[in-house]
């Protein structure tokens, strides 16, 4: 068996006769781990053929997708302006210290000017004030993102037959992509990690019609375990945390991947994937986001 591929053996899974799976991406690819150098591979190769040296992103200040930007610029040789939402006044932390330890160059937008992000007229300001340079949407997520995570379902099926891969869900730019590589009977469960993320399967559409032309039937979108919304949290979720941790040795994050395996969890206990099935979950990195979340709520 591969070794980013490890069995779960869990009580709840092994009572509804289902084999229960973790992908680690997060291992493939240590110094940018996770589906961010996924959805990036592409984008990178793009903003090469295009003649650009410089990388423009948005992001919040304890955003993966800052830190996996920056990480890139620096092992490609491309500089990289991280735009982060909120004041620069009490922003830095573990997350933006890595990203300037990595040579992005970081500025502030306040909120009002962050939710205009994506306007046409906006970007041109933001051009006119940076320079040229490749932009990448927040959370990386665009139709060239797509390409390298369909990868990944080929990956994992060269190792193990599954019937389903599970994933948690931000911009659903992840779950997308998986679908557009998954074959045959191939199922795909979304776990959203943010509240009232049934918007996401529009989202999700829009992609996969973009990059595959075509909208795909063969998945789930689970939106009942946000524990209150994106980046919240509650005791009982940081308890699974732990003990999963202990069961397995495998450390999630607080954000996504601990929502996706509680999730994952509860369906199959509810009997949500048909005896016989084999599930792999998909451990899409994010870890750095502890150091982030202890410096604001404290140890784990």
């Amino acid at each position: 068996m591969s070794p980013f591929l490890q069995e779960l053996p869990e009580p709840a899974a092994a009572a509804r006769g289902v084999r229960l799976l973790l992908w680690r991406d997060d291992l493939v690819c240590p110094e940018l781990p996770g589906n961010k150098a996924r959805k990036l591979k592409y984008n990178l190769l793009e903003a090469r053929r295009r003649g650009h040296t410089r990388l423009l992103t948005f992001g919040g200040a304890y955003s993966n997708h800052l830190a996996a930007v920056a990480a890139a610029g620096r092992l490609h040789g491309l500089a990289t302006v991280g735009l982060v939402r909120g004041e620069a006044a009490g922003a830095f932390n573990p997350t933006l210290a890595r990203c300037a330890t990595d040579g992005m160059a970081l500025h502030y937008l306040d909120r009002t000017a962050y939710r205009r992000r994506a306007e046409p007229g906006f970007l041109a300001t933001v051009e006119q004030e940076f320079g040229p340079a490749y932009l990448l949407p927040e959370g990386g997520t665009n139709a060239l993102a797509l390409p390298g995570v369909a990868e990944l379902a080929a990956e994992i099926r060269q190792q193990v037959a599954f019937d389903a891969l599970a994933v948690a869900a931000g911009t659903g730019g992840t779950l997308a992509g998986l679908l557009t590589g998954l074959a045959g009977p191939e199922r795909a469960l979304g776990v959203a990690a943010l509240k009232n993320g049934g918007f996401l399967r529009h989202d999700i559409d829009a992609l996969t019609r973009a990059a595959a032309g075509r909208v795909f039937s063969n998945y789930e979108l689970a939106t009942g375990y946000h524990f209150g919304g994106y980046a919240k949290h509650s005791a009982e979720l940081l308890a699974f945390i732990r003990q999963f941790e202990d069961r397995h040795g495998v450390l999630l994050d607080p954000i996504y991947t601990g929502k996706l395996l509680f999730g994952v969890l509860d369906l199959i206990e509810n009997g949500h994937f048909r005896p016989g099935s084999t599930v792999v979950a998909v451990h899409t990195g994010g870890q750095q986001a502890w150091a982030g979340w202890r410096e604001r709520f404290g140890e784990r």
